[in-house]
């Protein structure tokens, strides 16, 4: 999914009970493994996967998901995402 800067709607992810601390780290990289997983199994339009990309790209520091991209693309992120 691009970013489209006309269109952006700042929206704050839905509360999840697996996480219920302050601490977001874990809910940021566990939505980035769900959306990505999400997206090899029903595609990008699927509405579901839409809202793991909001609640990674609101809650995770662009730093992080470059690296996780990088590490994807190199076959060594240490997730498997099939």
């Amino acid at each position: 999914m691009a970013f489209d800067p006309e269109n952006f709607k700042f929206e704050t992810p839905q509360f999840d009970a697996r996480f219920p601390n302050q601490n977001q780290s874990k809910h940021c990289a566990q939505s980035y493994v769900d959306y990505h997983k999400c997206v090899n199994v029903k595609g990008e339009e699927f509405e579901p996967c839409k809202i793991f990309f909001k609640t990674f790209t609101s809650l995770c520091p662009v730093d992080w998901v470059e690296k996780w991209d990088d590490q994807r693309e190199a076959g060594k992120f240490p997730v498997k995402m099939d």
